[in-house]
């Protein structure tokens, strides 16, 4: 691709348990002399807490030369922030599900006046929501509660102790009043309707021109982002794949935790036709995760 091209192929992906992943959440279960070797892309109060295979690096550090390459993520902006991605560093990011989006690393304010108009006009207050939140949560299993980017809220929860019927009751609860609710690890999220990750990818396919929108995500909240997109993926677990949620454009794969990882930015790379994703492939051939 010379200087002039505009790359055809945008890549919108949310981060947490998609393409990066917590000590938990690796699932490494090979034998520890067979496991993949790790690159460390975020740290967390002097410690070590995302990760992904080396050959997943290698293969999105391509990808970001060759797409526009977008993380989308629930993440606050400090929050995403703490991530050190491998490659240049994207020219776009989306944070908040969609209500900031960054270009260059600042928050669009054009966007975000877009964003707020919207949540007016179509959703309850998130006064409203979290004061129900804090109402509702038995602190017997309740370690936290907050408010990301003024935008909506979530809990932080011992789910061993979670109430069985809790996040149902507390969906329904939020519908009637245009929001969802998304439980991901500890996190039960609420979240405005109209706060999705799919209308700031829109927004960047229309700067980019863009002809092929590619996605992927493993929670409630990305699915608008997965149906939006041309072609899509999901790894073998998190709330979709738990729920069996697929569409027929969208791959469900059935490795799961940093496995996953690796595969879809094997499926992202073979779509976009990047050159030298062949070889990151190559340097992992002996890893899990690198049958895609």
């Amino acid at each position: 691709m010379t200087s002039h091209e505009q790359p055809s192929v945008l890549i919108a992906s949310d981060l947490d348990r998609t393409l990066i992943y917590s000590a938990a959440a690796l699932g490494l279960r090979m034998p520890d002399a067979e496991a993949p070797r790790l690159l460390c892309v975020e740290v967390y109060g002097h410690q070590p807490l995302s990760y992904m295979t080396e050959t997943a690096a290698g293969l999105l550090a391509e990808l970001a030369r060759g797409t526009v390459f977008v993380p989308t993520t629930t993440r606050t902006r400090e929050q995403y922030g703490r991530i050190r991605l491998p490659g240049p560093a994207p020219r776009f990011a989306i944070c908040a599900n969609g209500g900031h989006l960054l270009v260059d690393g600042e928050s669009d304010p054009d966007w975000q006046a877009s964003v707020r108009a919207r949540l007016a006009a179509a959703s309850a207050p998130l006064e409203e929501i979290r004061a129900h939140l804090v109402r509702t949560a038995d602190p017997a299993w309740l370690l936290k509660e907050r408010v990301a980017e003024d935008l909506f809220a979530y809990l932080v929860v011992e789910r061993a102790l979670l109430p069985e019927g809790y996040v149902k009751e507390l969906a329904a609860w939020a519908e009637e009043r245009g929001w969802a609710v998304s439980l991901q690890g500890r996190k039960i999220y609420a979240v405005p309707k109209p706060l999705t990750k799919s209308a700031a990818v829109a927004e960047v396919a229309r700067r980019t021109g863009a002809r092929e929108v590619l996605g992927a995500g493993d929670s409630l909240l990305d699915a608008d982002l997965l149906l939006a997109a041309d072609l899509a993926w999901r790894p073998g677990h998190g709330e979709l794949a738990d729920e069996g949620w697929t569409a027929p454009h969208v791959t469900a794969l059935e490795a799961r935790g940093v496995a996953a990882g690796e595969e879809i930015l094997r499926a992202f790379a073979a779509r976009a036709g990047v050159a030298g994703a062949a070889g990151a492939g190559t340097a992992g051939a002996g890893t899990a995760g690198a049958g895609a």
